[in-house]
């Protein structure tokens, strides 16, 4: 099996005020989806691609319940597009049940679920978001399809115990479960990634698909490759940078201390060094004398 160490490259959206800059949060987000998985190295890289966007996607998915979900347990199921609005407001009157919490969005009905019910989702939730963190890379933690489809079916089940009627058919949370979300138009249109249109790039150079993985990293199995997943059209991305943020932190830390210590000694124009030991013109002669240490008093 060949260690690869994913990070997922997102189209990059321009910033309309600030002419040719990217979003911060566009980098950001970059810079947070990455993972690690094995694969053969003798696998194609058309079937490695389709493996990889799946891991991802289901990545992409958690992150959604999780958000999704917080809601769904503070505020209950969501309402119908055509019913959406301030509780307050709403004629006639809302019906508010033991566990009534308002949502300030209008988007959900305000009946929460039991209490205890809504700690158990909500702790499910976490345990699911922390498997797929990238802090996982960092924890040297392999990311597995069955993992991430067990931490799914942990959460289903969590809802179903908070939610034993079921959810309408309309909530963003059961239509993630089911895996039938309609992401085009809204803020997460971008998060799922198309195997026939997904690229891998290695050493600045694209995997070609008709090629084995062995071909582009070696026959090693004990390879380990930093691999960057992108859709088609975004063009090279950029090269690893030689040294990691924590090391790069260091280093501009020294050199800054080095610069103000360089900039102390430069200003000190005074003469008080002279009475140093280090400055004394006859030290080596008192070294070999032995009287380096005399004192006249």
């Amino acid at each position: 099996m060949v260690l690869l160490h994913i990070k997922v490259r997102w189209p990059q959206q321009r910033c309309p005020d600030l002419e040719g800059s990217i979003k911060p949060s566009v980098l950001q987000k970059t810079e947070d989806e990455q993972f690690l998985c094995e694969i053969p190295v003798a696998t194609k890289v058309t079937d490695a691609t389709r493996e990889l966007v799946d891991l991802q996607n289901l990545r992409t998915r958690i992150h959604r319940l999780k958000l999704e979900g917080e809601e769904l347990a503070k505020y209950g199921p969501a309402k119908p597009l055509d019913q959406q609005g301030i509780d307050k407001y709403a004629e006639p009157g809302v019906q508010k049940g033991a566990n009534y919490q308002q949502d300030p969005t209008g988007r959900r009905t305000g009946q929460g679920p039991d209490p205890a019910a809504a700690k158990t989702l909500l702790k499910t939730l976490v345990d699911a978001e922390r498997l797929a963190h990238k802090d996982q890379v960092a924890n040297k933690v392999l990311l597995t399809r069955g993992a991430l489809e067990a931490a799914i079916d942990h959460i289903r089940g969590a809802v179903m115990i908070a939610f034993p009627q079921g959810l309408p058919e309309w909530d963003l949370v059961r239509q993630a479960l089911e895996g039938t979300e309609e992401l085009a138009g809204t803020s997460h249109a971008n998060d799922e990634l198309d195997p026939a249109t997904a690229t891998l790039w290695f050493a600045g150079k694209q995997l070609l698909p008709k090629n084995q993985l062995s071909h582009h990293l070696g026959r090693h199995e004990k390879t380990k490759a930093v691999i960057k997943l992108q859709q088609a059209g975004q063009g090279a991305p950029s090269r690893e940078a030689p040294v990691d943020a924590e090391t790069q932190k260091a280093m501009m830390a020294f050199y800054h201390k080095k610069q103000e210590e360089q900039k102390k000694l430069a200003e000190n124009d005074e003469d008080d060094y002279t009475n140093s030991a280090w400055a004394n013109p006859k030290a080596l002669k008192h070294h070999f004398s032995g009287v380096g240490s005399v004192r006249i008093r």
